[in-house]
């Protein structure tokens, strides 16, 4: 076993969860990525694991592994996530389902199982993902932004129950940022939404591991239940 904070990071493959899971390893954690998918990023220190985080089961022998292998974890950050842009009057129940199965069923149950091997641990930190979609209404993101809205109830009610095990629960809502998830996205969409930012520029991956530090840090044990949305948005 390994003296190293082990730190979670779900959706790890691409975009933002690759970025985090490089920006910890380069700050000396050992690092577990999950995605449904293979990655090519090579560490000794990062170990990836091909789950769905809507698995129950699968997400369970993941947790189970990493308590084996480390004694437990010190951070989960819940990246993992999928949206589509539809009217509400022609989106399917698929869609809604699938929604739904990755951001708010996966993130539950991550946080769910994460906390039963982050007894014990020093400084025990859940950070979740939110949307600033959910604050701005954003048309066409009805069933994105209420799974997120989901996350924000959960975060916040984990707080309290998970408070007294020493945990801390948090969740940021990140601005578009220029990955594979937004892409697809007319520009002109683009340009209506970072106006309604206070400040009206496209959010970097810098932006979202300066809030996570934030959240991670010892003296920010009296910081739990919190959603901060990037970009002046509220």
């Amino acid at each position: 076993m390994s003296n190293l904070p082990v730190m979670v990071v779900t959706g790890a493959r691409k975009g933002i969860g690759r970025y985090l899971c490089e920006y910890y390893l380069e700050r000396g954690y050992q690092v577990a990525g999950c995605s449904r998918g293979t990655s090519d990023l090579q560490s000794d220190r990062y170990e990836h694991f091909e789950v769905d985080v809507a698995d129950e089961q699968a997400v369970k022998t993941m947790f189970s592994a990493l308590r084996r292998r480390h004694g437990g974890i010190q951070a989960l950050l819940n990246n993992a996530g999928i949206a589509s842009m539809n009217h509400v009057l022609t989106t399917p129940m698929k869609t809604v389902r699938s929604i739904f199965d990755t951001n708010f069923v996966g993130t539950f149950l991550c946080c769910r199982e994460a906390a039963k091997v982050m007894v014990r641990q020093s400084h025990p930190r859940i950070v979740n993902f939110a949307t600033v979609a959910t604050p701005l209404q954003l048309e066409g993101e009805a069933i994105y932004a209420a799974s997120k809205a989901a996350v924000v109830s959960l975060t916040e009610i984990l707080a309290r129950e998970l408070a007294p095990l020493g945990i801390t629960a948090n969740a940021l809502g990140p601005t578009p940022v220029p990955t594979d998830l937004i892409r697809s996205v007319p520009q002109e969409k683009m340009d209506r939404l970072l106006d309604r930012q206070a400040i009206r520029r496209f959010g970097e991956f810098r932006d979202i591991s300066n809030v996570i530090d934030f959240f991670l840090r010892s003296e920010s044990d009296f910081v739990t239940g919190q959603t901060i949305y990037l970009g002046g948005v509220s």
